[in-house]
């Protein structure tokens, strides 16, 4: 595979952010935090440095959010993204901030879960996310960035209408294969007919669908799941993707580690 590969870097006040990629033999990554606090130009400024020290390649900043996320389909609508009200102004501004952080960074773009988009184009909710999305990437255009949305709770159809009701130049996607599957989504594959000219990095993640409809599929090592990967990066190969490929495996300790190694030997291994 000629796409480079590469892994979740966790932005640290206090070390540095990519021993762990050192350590792998790689220079690509995805910098990410939930830790709104942290975004200051003090540490931008440090770890810019450490990326030009380093010659690292961060294909984005992955901007997370405070307050709840319940991961699930029970409280996950009430608490993810932007799609919750009570949450809704707080993380706009979060991520505005998050838009600041990156620019001084030096980076093309931030990434985040947007929740639980609804279906309906008529429901006000869907029309309250593309206001409060527009805000924001109205906010990176005027820095020459872009907004990029995980999939995961949303259908891919859901996530398009989306795109083309904001209507910005600036919007792409952060694909997760396995999210489409672990939510019930939809197929990654099928997907790329739908949105794939969107597509701007992907996440090397595989998983499971849901066998009981009050729980998420299962997360497993790439290769392992259903999303298909020879095929998957066939079909990415012929839509014209170029972006990199991030491996994000939910798990941690020395299996995390383990399972990110023969990932990086799997996707290697594969044909564009």
């Amino acid at each position: 595979m000629n796409n480079q590969i590469g892994v979740i870097a966790e932005l640290a006040a206090d070390k540095p952010c990519f021993v762990a990629l050192k350590t792998l033999r790689l220079r690509t990554c995805q910098l990410c935090s939930w830790a709104p606090g942290l975004w200051t130009e003090s540490l931008a400024k440090r770890v810019r440095n450490e990326i030009v020290k380093e010659k690292m390649n961060v294909t984005a900043f992955w901007a997370g959010w405070s307050g709840p996320g319940e991961w699930n389909f029970n409280e996950g609508p009430a608490t993810l993204g932007l799609v919750p009200e009570a949450f809704r102004h707080r993380r706009i501004d979060e991520l505005v901030r998050a838009a600041n952080f990156a620019h001084n960074l030096g980076l093309r773009a931030i990434i985040t879960h947007l929740g639980f988009i609804p279906e309906n184009p008529a429901d006000p909710v869907f029309h309250e996310v593309v206001i409060a999305v527009r805000h924001i990437a109205n906010h990176l255009n005027q820095k020459g960035m872009e907004f990029w949305f995980e999939t995961g709770q949303e259908t891919p159809v859901a996530m398009l209408r989306l795109i083309q009701a904001v209507g910005t130049s600036n919007l792409g996607i952060n694909l997760d294969p396995a999210n489409l599957i672990l939510y019930g989504k939809g197929n990654p594959i099928d997907a790329l007919d739908v949105f794939g000219s969107y597509v701007r990095n992907v996440h090397a993640k595989d998983g499971l669908y849901p066998t009981d409809p009050m729980k998420l599929g299962r997360e497993v090592k790439v290769g392992e799941g259903r999303v298909r990967f020879p095929e998957f990066i066939r079909q990415l190969g012929k839509i014209g993707f170029t972006g990199e490929f991030i491996i994000e495996r939910e798990i941690s300790g020395p299996q995390q580690k383990r399972d990110i190694a023969e990932t990086i030997t799997y996707l290697t291994a594969l044909p564009n």
